[in-house]
């Protein structure tokens, strides 16, 4: 494919051909019997040769089995969806995606210019998509040759989540991809500046993200969270420079759009970075007191990732953290204690309780509501069962692995997790439709039944979960 934006091909070009179809008096039974025989969870229905509706697995479900009709009775047109959402073949990507995210649904019709069909555009092919699109971006990011190009790459980022939220992408699929785009925007602005205003900068150090982008798990609006170490025997002149380089980049960081860290955790803070001695000494004072402070900024560190440098250092820091936390579990425990103290906006009887006043009247943050009580409850549970793999999910699974969670319950976690991400994806999306800053918060009224249903069980899964960590870490008897 050409250097232009896969998003501007014709329809025409990715969608799928030779769609099994059926006729709207068919027998249902029939139809059905189609869809098993070729393996498909939808068809399409057509009169004449023109789609008119489909008829989905969910619609066999939900309108035959659930309802205890007899099949054997109904046509397709008993139960299809119509009228159909189709689109023209020679219309763009960009468009099919809005209009699926717009209608929230996970196929389209895709008709010639007389309105007869000749494809289907799936959600399967949006994965297919991801696996397509962010290789033509990461191309541009790889070929942009200043901070001005690089922040209009970064806006074409956030576009992109605009128009994958709700097109059926699973949410582990779009949020890797946003944290893949947003690292090659990253590394590529460290190699602009590098390059172009500090050619003699030492080898030895490491640009280190941490957080949500050291676990590879931001969303529409992240702030930065990052750090620098380096050789312990850095010459003064050489570490002159690395300040220079580390004030010049974040600055350069703010101006593509990425915000600023409101508390400050940033390479350009003298606290943020250090030689690897330093960080060790840090890191050996954080655990050794579990203070509020301690505990948010050990969380933070925990997640380290290099992003560029050397990542000797980063498996250096890592192997500390195992050894001191071995030997003293009780930080973990306080970090679990805090984890413990945001609970679920849930009442007595179960009911979703929103924000009563102010500005977020009606609305729940997503984040204190359940996101940061699994991050950080999973993190501290993978540490102390040594897995230093960074990654909600990952972590997850190797708790899995290692006995601690059982398979249920990591799956019920991950599932709990996902949901509540995704709704904060659709709330930053809200607020930017609405022209506020992104943030947390969503409407419940925004919600339907069934996603309120769903946001209560994943609530629900949080507050048990909660209750697991009580009784692991053993929080009644450190007083907290």
């Amino acid at each position: 494919m050409s250097a232009e934006n896969v998003f501007f091909v014709p329809v025409k070009e990715l969608c799928q051909r030779g769609v099994v179809t059926c006729e709207t008096n068919d027998a249902l039974v029939a139809a059905a019997d189609r869809m098993r025989e070729r393996n498909i969870s939808s068809i399409v229905v057509c009169a004449r040769q023109s789609p008119v509706g489909i008829v989905t697995d969910r619609d066999l479900r939900n309108k035959v089995v659930a309802q205890g009709l007899d099949p054997s009775g109904l046509r397709v047109d008993d139960i299809m969806n119509s009228p159909l959402v189709t689109i023209g073949e020679e219309e763009y990507l960009f468009d099919a995606l809005y209009l699926m995210s717009r209608r929230r649904i996970h196929r389209l019709c895709v008709v010639d210019a007389d309105g007869k069909l000749c494809g289907i555009l799936t959600d399967s092919d949006v994965l297919r998509l991801q696996s397509r699109s962010p290789q033509q971006l990461i191309k541009e990011i790889e070929e942009a040759r200043s901070a001005e190009e690089l922040k209009s790459l970064h806006e074409k980022t956030e576009e992109l989540v605009v128009h994958l939220v709700g097109t059926g992408v699973a949410t582990k699929d779009l949020v890797q991809t946003i944290a893949h785009l947003n690292d090659r925007i990253l590394a590529r602005l460290i190699e602009l500046v590098r390059g172009e205003r500090y050619p003699d900068l030492t080898n030895r150090f490491a640009f280190l993200v941490l957080g949500s982008e050291g676990r590879r798990e931001q969303t529409l609006v992240t702030d930065q969270d990052n750090a620098i170490v380096y050789a312990d025997d850095l010459s003064a002149a050489e570490r002159d420079r690395l300040t220079a380089f580390s004030l010049d980049l974040i600055d350069c960081l703010i101006g593509i759009g990425v915000p600023a860290c409101p508390g400050g955790i940033m390479a350009r803070n003298e606290q943020w970075r250090r030689s690897l001695g330093d960080w060790k000494a840090v890191l050996e004072r954080w655990l050794r007191t579990a203070t509020p402070e301690n505990i948010l900024s050990g969380s933070m560190f925990f997640d380290l990732r290099t992003l560029h440098g050397d990542d000797r250092f980063e498996r250096e820091l890592k192997d500390h953290i195992t050894a001191q936390l071995r030997a003293n579990n009780l930080f973990l425990a306080y970090s679990a204690a805090n984890v413990v103290r945001f609970r679920p906006p849930l009442g007595l009887l179960g009911q979703i309780k929103p924000e009563k006043s102010g500005p977020h009247r009606g609305c729940i943050e997503l984040k204190k509501a359940g996101i940061f009580a699994i991050t950080e409850g999973v993190k501290a549970m993978a540490l102390q069962a040594g897995i230093i793999d960074s990654g909600t999910r990952t972590r997850i699974l190797g708790l899995k692995d290692a006995g601690v969670l059982r398979p249920k319950q990591a799956e019920n976690l991950e599932a709990a997790f996902d949901f509540l991400v995704y709704l904060r994806l659709r709330a930053q999306l809200l607020a930017r439709e609405q022209g506020r800053p992104p943030d947390n918060y969503l409407p419940l009224e925004h919600l339907n039944r069934i996603e309120e249903g769903r946001l209560k069980l994943a609530l629900e899964e949080v507050k048990e979960f909660q209750g697991f960590l009580r009784s692991r870490f053993q929080l009644n008897q450190i007083g907290r």
